[in-house]
């Protein structure tokens, strides 16, 4: 790879010698502007306004145009003479924990190489110090006369510089996401969103994931060299915005995600065993139940315990009955006795 800046970490007192290699790169499928009438390219020219004519890349420079509409020069020595402290130098400002810097701002990322063995050492401890603190660096640096906020992390064992945006230059997400102060999220809905969460998580591999679109421009290109009939795939209708049963829609999406992965006997007990739970009402009192007749006790110690004042009255007047009609009974057997003796 072919460095693109050369310059120093500033850690403190120690200097480390670096330059800087692009990270990333894109495989974009270049295209031309061409005339649609007969397909020759249409290109760029620079013309100068004043005189209406092409003037060559080596007459061009920067200019700014004042709020009264006069132009201000600019020449590639005034921008390289810029009162910088960054200019040829990485100054670590901070050491913070990662989630301190959102990754909204993160920009372009370059590997960080040295640029002697001198500075392999250094380099090692402050690779070193950043893994097992786990933390970033906050740095100032000017690329392309420009300066810019940029960390430095680790990555794979090689230090990376991340540019960054300004804190300024991210604009609030205030008024754009729907306002859900009246809406309310049932643990069943959020129980099945974990659940579907967790089963597109399963053995996930970020390097099988590639570019469709690149794909798909490829054959079409190729379709148009051989002179073949372009591929064509069919295109799913917009819902068109309606509501829908979200609880129906997660479960839906869990059974998919089984099914993709081959567990369609999973997919089927998530179908049985995921419903929307109806919302309980608030239970009317019952009314109160007869007592059921108690069973009949043997023995008299039972016909005791289960006779009621009633009864126990009902037995007293009983017994004086009998009382009477025995001394009733006792009279007459003796009245008997005397007249069979007066007649003898």
């Amino acid at each position: 790879m072919r460095a693109t800046w050369k310059g120093a970490i500033s850690f403190g007192l120690v200097t480390i010698p670096v330059q800087l290699f692009t990270a990333t790169e894109e495989h974009d499928i270049p295209l031309r502007q061409v005339h649609e009438k007969d397909g020759s390219r249409v290109r760029q020219r620079r013309v100068c306004e004043a005189e209406d004519v092409e003037i060559p890349y080596q007459e061009i420079t920067k200019g700014y145009e004042a709020p009264d509409g006069s132009m201000i020069m600019l020449s590639d020595e005034d921008l390289a003479d810029l009162p910088l402290p960054s200019k040829k130098l990485i100054d670590v400002l901070a050491f913070v924990d990662a989630e301190t810097i959102d990754p909204l701002m993160f920009s372009k990322a370059y590997y960080v190489g040295t640029s002697d063995r001198a500075a392999a050492k250094p380099y090692a401890l402050l690779k070193q110090a950043l893994t097992e603190a786990g933390q970033i660096a906050v740095t100032k640096i000017a690329i392309r006369s420009r300066e810019s906020l940029a960390v430095l992390r680790v990555h794979e064992d090689t230090l990376v510089l991340q540019t960054c945006l300004w804190p300024d230059e991210v604009r609030p997400a205030a008024g754009v996401a729907p306002e859900t102060g009246d809406l309310t999220i049932r643990p069943q809905e959020m129980q099945m969103a974990r659940s579907l969460m967790d089963m597109l998580s399963q053995d996930f591999d970020l390097s099988t994931l590639h570019d469709d679109y690149q794909e798909a421009l490829q054959q079409v290109i190729e379709a148009r060299l051989q002179g073949v009939e372009l591929p064509h795939e069919e295109v799913a209708a917009p819902t068109g915005g309606k509501v829908i049963d979200l609880m129906a829609a997660l479960e839906n999406s869990v059974r998919a995600a089984k099914e993709s992965r081959g567990e369609r006997g999973a997919a089927e007990e998530t179908e049985a065993e995921v419903r929307t739970l109806p919302v309980r009402k608030t239970a009317k009192k019952a009314p109160a139940k007869k007592a059921a007749p108690a069973r009949k006790a043997t023995g008299s110690a039972a016909k005791k315990a289960a006779a009621s004042p009633k009864e126990a009255g009902g037995k007293k007047k009983t017994t004086a009955a009998t009382k009477g009609t025995a001394k009733a009974t006792t009279k007459k057997t003796a009245a008997k006795k005397t007249t069979k003796r007066a007649s003898a």
